[in-house]
């Protein structure tokens, strides 16, 4: 997501603070650099606002340092003040600087006498871009209302003041004050018999980044899973989360075996309502995570597979810049799909590997050439916008070549070393890189050379013998599909009773962009796609009927559209209806529908299609 400038390669690199200067934040670290942060704070549902304070504990790094420079979106500030040793206040003056259309508000704290603490008094918008308040209504249960966070990428800020770049990290208390009936959790160590008193307190004792603090409330009910791991979520979704959630104390000791100790304390998950914008969310300690995974199969239990690998890459581990983002997704793809093959065996594995890798083939090309690069030049786009199926596909599969190149033996070794040698640490891909060198080029030579690395990070592309993983089941569906496409097999001849939701993806996703109409009645007629609860599936359907024109789908299309705000899952839909002009007044009618329940987030992404369609018109 976000950048840095590039870096010189192949010497040792300077310390942290001395390349923080992150284009998506205001902070100065080279400067003066947050270490702790406690929060204090009220939640008010009826006028959607937290009101508190945060106190921030400083490390002064530069003695004539004349300020302490943070970042805000949105907040409004009623003071702030130095906090002595001996508990006594003194006031600061401040300035809190226009606001930025993407960075948000700099708020200038002068603080010459460089306090060991600085408190500031706040209360959130109503409109926070990282805060959702849902009614009652917007819920599973529709009886209590809810607020959940999304910090990732620069969206902290929106709820607390404080230094927003992935490169500082903070240990973080808090104390929040909620109605007694809403059950409130963070991203610290949770207590699952946590009594609904309205009274909460939270301690993260590990320095994490800022786009990791998150905060959840509502009705939440628990369920235990493991001696370590809970699911949170509403009392009506708890249950069917905990069984399709049930291998989680599995995972955490599988990833145990493969990469060194769990060392958070706890893995539990929340379980949000269908608005949330992403599948789910690395937050320590509690994953959030998206309802659109519950299928009852167990089938897209790769995403907990995911966020539990944060834990080590990520958040253990953590990319210093938005730029270096592939050091988190990439890695953490590779691990999700070491985990999967353990528990659910290599051919659903390999089948996840190359749906991505086909996927990363057919849009990269579209791409620009440096967006195809694991490591991109400094380029002038939004945090939000840097994440891409680069960072995720490419980069596992860049591991995957270590792993078929210098063998897993070696490459386990490998990386367990990298976890243990950057452990609670933010890292530049040159850093990376510069530990690879030593650790695994150098110390098994002739298995892959450095200017072979180098063209997997700093290059365009895929490299061309960059290996896939066999799947005689795909190899089938392929088959299959040119088969019904050329008219020598009928929809109703597929083989397709025993598809499991993978193979349903990759069968939808290889369909060619526009489909003839008669061919996608046909496959509905047979396989009766419209309505299907499966999200991934409908996803995929919709916009491929939508693109052949069969407006049959529409209204199902739109329900699928209501219900979930998952950007991955929703988006697409709307671009399908966005391309002609009846299409884009049906999607406008549907969002006026849908936005109130979606995230800030989705609306933003959903206004910027209608956006571009309208120019395109013009």
């Amino acid at each position: 997501m976000r950048l840095l400038p590039a870096l010189t390669f192949g010497t040792l690199l300077l310390p942290l603070a001395a390349h923080a200067a992150e284009p998506h934040s205001y902070a100065q670290p080279d400067q003066v650099q947050v270490t702790h942060l406690d929060l204090d704070l009220k939640l008010d549902f009826p006028h959607r606002e937290l009101d508190g304070q945060a106190t921030l504990k400083l490390d002064w790094k530069n003695p004539q340092a004349p300020s302490l420079v943070l970042d805000t979106r949105d907040l409004k500030i009623a003071k702030i003040e130095a906090l002595g040793a001996d508990g006594k206040t003194t006031p600061l003056n401040y300035v809190l600087a226009p606001r930025d259309k993407q960075l948000g508000s700099k708020l200038t704290i002068a603080a010459p006498t460089h306090p060991a603490q600085v408190r500031i008094v706040y209360v959130t918008s109503p409109d926070a871009s990282g805060l959702q308040w849902l009614t009652p209504e917007q819920t599973a249960d529709k009886k209590l209302p809810f607020m959940f966070s999304q910090s990732e990428s620069i969206h902290a800020r929106s709820w607390v003041p404080l230094q927003d770049s992935p490169a500082i990290r903070f240990t973080y208390t808090a104390h929040v004050s909620s109605p007694k009936d809403v059950r409130v959790v963070m991203s610290a160590l949770n207590d699952a018999n946590h009594p609904l008193n309205g009274n909460y307190t939270f301690d993260q004792p590990h320095p994490i980044p800022s786009y990791l603090l998150a905060i959840g409330a509502g009705d939440i009910a628990v369920k235990e899973t493991g001696p370590r791991s809970a699911i949170y979520a509403e009392p009506s979704v708890v249950g069917k989360a905990a069984h399709e959630f049930e291998d989680t104390e599995k995972m955490i000791a599988t990833t145990e075996q493969l990469y060194g100790p769990y060392r958070w304390g706890r893995y539990d998950i929340l379980v949000l309502p269908a608005s949330f914008p992403y599948g789910g969310m690395e937050n320590p300690n509690m994953t959030f995570a998206t309802p659109t995974v519950l299928v009852g199969d167990k089938s897209l239990v790769s995403l907990v597979a995911h966020e539990l690998a944060h834990s080590w890459s990520g958040n253990l581990i953590t990319a210093a810049s938005w730029r270096d983002i592939w050091l988190n997704e990439g890695v953490t793809t590779y691990v999700q799909g070491r985990i999967t093959e353990a528990l659910y065996g290599k051919s659903q594995a390999d089948e996840e590997a190359l749906l991505d890798a086909r996927a990363l083939q057919k849009e990269i090309g579209k791409m620009p050439a440096n967006s195809q690069k694991l490591a991109p030049d400094p380029r002038g786009i939004n945090a939000d916008d840097s994440l891409s199926d680069v960072a995720y596909s490419k980069g596992s599969w860049f591991l995957r070549t270590l792993e078929q190149r210098f063998g897993r033996a070696a490459f386990d070794d490998y990386l367990k070393g990298y976890f243990n040698h950057f452990a609670f640490q933010s890292i530049t891909t040159e850093q990376m890189l510069d530990y690879m060198k030593p650790n695994l080029i150098d110390k098994y030579p002739g298995k892959m050379n450095l200017a072979e690395v180098k063209d997997w990070v700093y290059g365009t592309g895929i490299p061309k013998n960059a290996p896939l993983p066999d799947s005689p089941r795909f190899d089938k569906i392929d088959q299959e599909r040119s088969a019904f496409l050329d008219g020598k097999l009928s929809a109703d001849k597929l083989d397709a009773k025993g598809w499991n939701t993978q193979e349903w993806m990759y069968f939808l996703n290889r369909l060619p962009d526009v489909t003839p109409l008669a061919k996608i009645q046909q496959i509905d007629s047979a396989w009766h796609l419209t309505g299907t609860p499966n999200a991934e599936i409908g996803m995929r359907w919709y916009t491929h009927a939508i693109a052949a024109g069969d407006k049959a789908v529409w209204p199902a299309a739109a329900d699928h559209m209501t219900r979930i705000g998952r950007l991955y899952l929703t988006l697409p839909l709307y671009q399908a209806l966005a391309t002609t002009p009846e299409g884009l007044t049906y999607a406008e009618k549907v969002y006026a529908t849908a936005k109130p329940g979606y995230h800030p987030l989705t609306q933003q992404a959903v206004e910027a299609i209608f956006a571009k369609a309208h120019k395109i018109e013009n």
